[in-house]
């Protein structure tokens, strides 16, 4: 009996060193977030344009959004690759200086909005919303709303290649009206 609990113990033993001398699968790559204020600072040293995705905790569609398009592959290099990204939530409470201003949180209905959320959407507050920055923090565009990788993809070309310098967003996608 000893010899069978000894020989099932090696079996048990040596197959987990087995299984754990297998590589780890390698991780997902991400976006690479940041602060409000690291974005600032990654901007002086080298200037990029800036992605903003404005959102709330409570947002179902912007925990979409992040499972979905902000995980997809492509989208995730294009980003790391051109742009500074920031998380920004709409209801932060931290106080933010930019600018020579103090951007605070207000407390107004049940939530309360922070006033650079609030000033980054021209005070249109819904979610989730993304804001495209040029690299002196000139607003390019707003984006509101749920996107799907493809569109999405559209919009980070257009920024990065500073066709809205010469085209509008309507021209530049075929919906003119």
């Amino acid at each position: 009996m000893k010899y069978i609990l000894s020989l099932l113990a090696v079996v048990i033993i040596s197959s987990a060193f087995t299984f754990s001398s297998n590589p780890e699968p390698q991780g997902e790559i991400k976006v690479k977030w940041m602060s409000w204020e690291e974005a600032v600072q990654a901007n002086k040293k080298n200037p990029k344009k800036i992605f903003i995705d404005v959102y709330t905790d409570w947002c179902g569609w912007c925990k979409k959004m992040d499972k979905t398009t902000l995980s997809n592959p492509n989208i995730v290099k294009e980003l790391n690759a051109n742009f500074y990204s920031v998380k920004f939530d709409a209801e932060q409470k931290e106080s933010i200086n930019f600018d020579g201003n103090e951007f605070k949180f207000v407390n107004q209905g049940r939530k309360g909005v922070h006033e650079l959320a609030y000033s980054l959407l021209d005070g249109r507050m819904g979610y989730p919303a993304f804001v495209f920055l040029d690299e002196t923090f000139s607003r390019i565009m707003i984006s509101p709303g749920f996107k799907e990788p493809e569109a999405l993809a559209k919009e980070l070309e257009f920024t990065k290649t500073e066709a809205y310098k010469t085209t509008s967003w309507e021209n530049y996608t075929g919906k003119t009206e």
